[in-house]
């Protein structure tokens, strides 16, 4: 096994695979320091100020001279983005390949739309009633499949942050997944159960109960009663075959390594295409972690509206970092850095690539239902467990996650966990559910990416990732504004 990697012929850095030790040779590089598994070292010298090019594109320039064969990161590499940009629509083509046919077996709701879980969840309204809705879901261990989700807001909001938390709230109340839901609110709050209930449209109301506590002479109680006649509803629901058109699937990475974008990030984009050339849906986000390979998803916008949607979503999270007084630029986590990554254009080459090849047919604002068949992508931040919430909210019934760190957490929905590179996969075999390490050792990326396509309609059929098996469901909101 070839253990460096030149992703690109323009590539003047290489990427190890595993550990090298300083003197060893590699592509006819003599390494001049120990160079980590992820990491980066040139393959010519490099002059100050000169770009360093990874995936074919500049990753930032050099702070200082670069001899050939050596490591390269943050101690000499620096980024070369600032401020906001000007854009122009210059579309491309796309290459997804043949569709097929294909299903799952999930559960048809009222509105037409397919779930792929049965729960019962209970939803706060305000983060008054999280105690009393984890109580709740306590009680009724053992009758019911019951989920209850905390947050610490819906009360002291205002403008912006207070609709979002309303959408966003009203979106999961209404999702496919769950086979009832309970909103649970208290009573005096800002975004009250009536204010919920008014987002979602009457044909998802049929599963929803509400409950407010301070009306209720024994909230535990009326919730048992409105509970126990939900998982009677939700009992009477069999899993149907339904066309893999029908699945939408979020696109998220978190603790990503320099093997990220060369192992599973592209898997989850053969993914993605595999998906949306059989008539599915995808949904990318983290749009910070777009800044720098934003020009990329541009030009694949379907037309030239997209285009200025797309446009608009990355200058105004842009402007959302100005007016908080935060540098634009600065985002690779410091486990990034561990695991090789040095600038946001070298993280987002990477993370962009779970996008696939598809044109971007749509974008969506934070909490905003999906519309159209195909790729879209949604206004949200990096954070993990906020990005996967509005993935869920949006409409996904999975959230793939592509990781080189490792984390055990679970959004609202199921969350595939793909690991970078094999020793993740074997150290946390209780987090992750599918190695794309693999690709490193050899594995053709198809071949791969065909796996986990199965694996993903097995998961949509029921059988339980890794987080679901130990417990794992949370959520969190994107707050942006001022707190009473």
């Amino acid at each position: 096994m070839n253990d460096v990697l030149k992703i690109n012929e323009r590539d003047n850095v290489a990427v190890a695979l595993s550990d090298i030790a300083q003197g060893s040779s590699r592509s006819g590089t003599v390494l001049k320091d120990d160079i980590p598994g992820g990491h980066k070292f040139a393959l010519e010298d490099i002059g100050k100020g000169e770009p360093v090019i990874k995936y074919g594109f500049q990753i930032g320039r050099a702070s200082r001279s670069i001899k050939k064969g050596e490591w390269v990161h943050t101690h000499n590499l620096v980024t070369e983005l600032s401020g906001k940009e000007e854009y122009s629509y210059s579309p491309s083509g796309e290459v997804t390949g043949p569709g097929r046919e294909a299903y799952f077996y999930g559960y048809r709701r009222k509105d037409g739309r397919a779930g792929i879980r049965n729960e019962i969840w209970i939803i706060p309204t305000v983060g008054c009633v999280s105690g009393i809705a984890k109580a709740i879901e306590k009680r009724m261990s053992g009758k019911a499949d019951v989920i209850a989700f905390s947050h610490p807001y819906g009360c002291s909001q205002t403008g912006e942050d207070q609709i979002n938390t309303r959408k966003l709230l009203a979106a999961l109340a209404a999702h496919p997944n769950a086979g009832g839901v309970l909103l649970l609110g208290l009573g005096c709050e800002n975004s009250g159960v009536d204010s919920i209930m008014g987002y979602i449209p009457g044909d998802r109301r049929d599963r929803i109960r509400t409950l407010v506590c301070q009306e209720a002479e024994d909230e535990i109680l009326e919730a048992e009663r409105l509970i126990s006649g939900l998982s009677e509803l939700a009992a009477l629901d069999k899993r149907e075959k339904i066309p893999v058109s029908e699945l939408v699937l979020g696109l998220k990475c978190g603790g990503s390594d320099g093997l990220s974008g060369i192992t599973a990030n592209p898997v989850i984009g053969r993914l993605s295409d595999i998906v949306i050339s059989s008539g599915g849906s995808t949904i990318l986000t983290e749009v910070p972690e777009m800044f720098g390979a934003e020009t990329l998803l541009m030009e694949r916008c379907i037309s030239e509206d997209v285009f200025k949607k797309t446009v608009g979503m990355i200058n105004g999270f842009k402007d959302y970092f100005i007016r908080n007084g935060q540098e634009i630029y600065e985002n690779p986590s410091p486990g990034n850095k561990k695991g090789g990554i040095t600038t946001l254009e070298e993280k987002s080459l990477g993370c962009t690539q779970k996008s696939g090849t598809a044109r971007v047919k749509d974008v969506l604002s934070y909490a905003e239902p999906i519309k159209e068949k195909g790729l879209s992508l949604l206004y949200s931040p990096g954070n993990d467990l906020v990005s996967s919430t509005a993935l869920a909210a949006s409409g996904a019934q999975i959230v793939v996650f592509s990781t080189g760190r490792g984390t055990p957490f679970s959004s609202p929905v199921p969350t595939v966990k793909i690991s970078s590179n094999t020793k993740l996969f074997m150290n946390k075999s209780g987090w992750i559910d599918f190695n794309a390490g693999t690709v490193a050792e050899g594995r053709p990326i198809e071949d791969c990416a065909e796996e986990l396509f199965e694996r993903i309609l097995s998961y949509a059929s029921g059988e339980q990732t890794k987080s679901e098996k130990a417990g794992y469901k949370e959520m969190a909101l994107f707050k942006n504004g001022v707190t009473l």
